[in-house]
C-alpha cells in the first residue's frame, strides 16, 4: 500500500484511494500519527481517533465493494473547534465551555461531509470565541506558522489551527469560519487556499456563532479544485456545478481605496507580479476608487463595528459572570467595547449596510471579480503581540482591515498564494465576488490559480 505522505491535496489522495493504492484506514492512522508526532502540539485541541478509524474502515469497505461515495470518500478532514461533533463538547477555543453539555449530534455541515465519506480527524485550535484575526490563544497555545524560519510567527485567526494543519501537511483540508477574515487570513499567512462562501450558502446549524450578520463558512485546503469539491459536498451535491472559466476577457477590478494603505513593499510587489501574469493570460484589469469602503470605516468609527455589537450581545451574560476572569483578557476587552453600541447605532449600521451593498452592485458588474492583496503584510512574530496590548490592537486591526470589507458587503472570496514577502513569508492574492456569485468566483479562481501562483 502507498503511504499517504504529508502535503498531498485532496485530488492526489483521492486518486490513490479510489484506485486501491491507498487504504483509508492506513491514511487515517498515518494522519493521526503525524499530528501526534508534530513538533507543535497546539495545532489541535483534540483528536477523534475512534471516530476516525471507524469512518475510515467504513470507507475502505465501500471502496473494496465498489460502492465508493465519490471523490471525497476516505479523505481526512479537521474541524475548527466551533463545529459540533456528536458526543463531544464544543469549546470554541475557550476553557469556559469545557464542561458544557456534549453535542447530541453533528453540525449539519459535518453530517454533509460525513455523507460524502470524509473522515473526521479532530478539532483544530482557534482564537477564543473566534474573536481575533491573529490566532493567539492563551489557553491552548498559539499554533506557530510553519513557514517561519527566524522566530515563531502568528498563524492568523481565528481559524489558526485549521490554517497550520493544512500548511504543515497534517491534513489535506480543514473547515473554518469567517466573520471578518478568519478563513482568508490564515490561508494567506500560511501559503494555502482559503475559500469564504457567501453568508448563508451552507447551514449554520450546530456551529457556534460570533456574529450572525457576518458569519460564513468554508474550507482551508491546498488547491482551488479541492475547495470546489468540498463546496459541492457541503451543499449535498454529488458533483460540482462549478466550471473552469477562461481568463480571456474576465474583468478584474483592483480597489484603490483602503486595500493598499500601509502595505509592505514586498507584499505589493508579489501582488503586482501576480496581477501582471493574470493580465498576460488575458484578464482585463481596471483600477477604481471605492468611496463606500472609506464610508464603512467611518461608520464603524461612529457606531462601533457590527461584529463587536453582536459578539457582546451573544456573550453579555458570560462577560458579567465570574467566569469572565478565565477568558482571554484581550477577547473580553474587545467584546466589552460592544457596550458602546446603542440600539440606534446598531440599526444605523444595518440600514447603511443594506444601502451600501446595493450601491456597490451598481458599480461592480455581477460577473466582475475584485482582486486585491488578501493582507497588507506578512505574518508578524508572536512574542511582541503577547506583551504589548497597543501593538496587538493595531496589528489586529490592520490584519482584519482588507478582509472585513468582504464580510460587510457579503462577498464570497478565495485567497490564493501569490509569492513571498519579508522573511520569506507567504503572500496571498484575494479574488472576491459579489453576493451569491460563488460558482462564478470559483470558476475564475480555478482558471487563475496557476497564474496567481506563478
Amino acid at each position: 500500500m502507498t503511504s499517504g505522505n504529508p502535503g498531498k491535496s485532496i485530488a492526489q489522495l483521492s486518486v490513490l484511494i479510489q484506485s486501491g493504492a491507498l487504504d483509508p484506514v492506513a491514511l487515517a492512522e498515518e494522519t493521526l500519527d503525524g499530528i501526534r508526532g508534530y513538533r507543535d502540539q497546539s495545532v489541535f485541541i483534540s483528536l477523534t481517533p475512534e471516530r476516525a478509524i471507524a469512518e475510515a474502515k467504513a470507507s475502505s469497505q465501500r471502496i473494496k465493494d465498489g460502492r465508493s461515495l465519490g471523490l471525497l470518500d476516505g479523505i481526512p478532514i479537521a474541524w475548527k473547534d466551533l463545529f459540533d461533533l456528536e458526543g463531544m463538547t464544543t469549546t470554541a477555543g475557550s476553557v469556559i465551555l469545557a464542561n458544557a453539555p456534549k453535542a447530541a449530534k453533528d453540525a449539519a455541515i459535518v453530517t454533509a461531509l460525513k455523507s460524502a465519506g470524509m473522515v473526521a480527524i479532530g478539532r483544530t485550535n482557534m482564537t477564543e470565541f473566534a474573536f481575533s484575526g491573529l490566532g493567539i490563544n492563551p489557553h491552548y497555545g498559539t499554533p506557530e506558522n510553519p513557514h517561519s524560519t527566524d522566530e515563531p510567527r502568528i498563524p492568523g485567526g481565528s481559524s489558526s489551527g485549521a490554517g497550520v494543519s493544512v500548511a504543515a501537511g497534517l491534513v489535506p483540508v480543514a473547515m473554518g469560519s469567517d466573520t471578518g477574515g478568519s478563513i482568508r487570513i490564515p490561508a494567506a499567512f500560511n501559503g494555502i487556499v482559503g475559500y469564504k462562501s457567501t453568508r448563508g450558502r451552507y447551514s449554520m446549524e450546530g456551529v457556534f456563532p460570533l456574529s450572525k450578520s457576518l458569519d460564513s463558512l468554508g474550507p482551508l485546503c491546498r488547491t482551488v479544485q479541492d475547495a470546489v469539491w468540498i463546496d459541492a459536498a457541503m451543499r449535498g451535491l454529488t458533483g460540482s456545478e462549478v466550471r473552469r472559466r477562461s481568463l480571456e476577457g474576465v474583468s478584474l477590478v483592483v480597489p484603490e481605496t483602503i486595500f493598499f494603505d500601509e502595505i509592505e513593499p514586498e507584499v505589493a510587489s508579489a501582488f503586482e507580479a501576480a496581477l501582471g501574469r493574470l493580465s498576460k493570460a488575458g484578464a482585463k484589469i481596471r483600477r477604481q476608487a471605492f468611496p463606500d469602503f472609506t464610508e464603512l470605516f467611518e461608520l464603524y468609527a461612529k457606531h462601533g463595528p457590527l461584529v463587536t455589537a453582536e459578539a457582546y450581545a451573544l456573550h453579555r451574560e458570560r462577560l458579567d459572570a465570574p467566569e469572565a476572569a478565565t477568558m482571554d483578557r484581550i477577547v473580553a476587552m474587545r467584546m466589552r467595547l460592544g457596550t458602546k453600541t446603542a440600539m440606534t447605532d446598531y440599526v444605523a449600521l444595518l440600514e447603511a449596510r443594506e444601502r451600501m451593498i446595493a450601491s456597490l452592485s451598481r458599480i461592480v458588474a455581477v460577473d466582475e471579480i475584485i482582486v486585491s492583496p488578501t493582507l497588507p503584510h506578512v505574518a508578524p512574530p508572536i512574542a511582541p503581540l503577547t506583551k504589548d496590548d497597543e501593538l496587538f490592537f493595531k496589528t489586529n486591526g490592520k490584519t482584519l482591515r482588507n478582509t472585513l470589507i468582504g464580510n460587510f458587503f457579503d462577498w464570497c472570496g478565495v485567497s490564493i498564494p501569490c509569492g513571498t514577502g519579508a522573511a520569506g513569508m507567504p503572500v496571498g492574492l484575494l479574488l472576491s465576488g459579489l453576493p451569491n456569485t460563488d460558482e462564478h468566483l470559483l470558476g475564475v479562481a480555478l482558471a487563475a490559480e496557476e497564474n496567481v501562483r506563478g
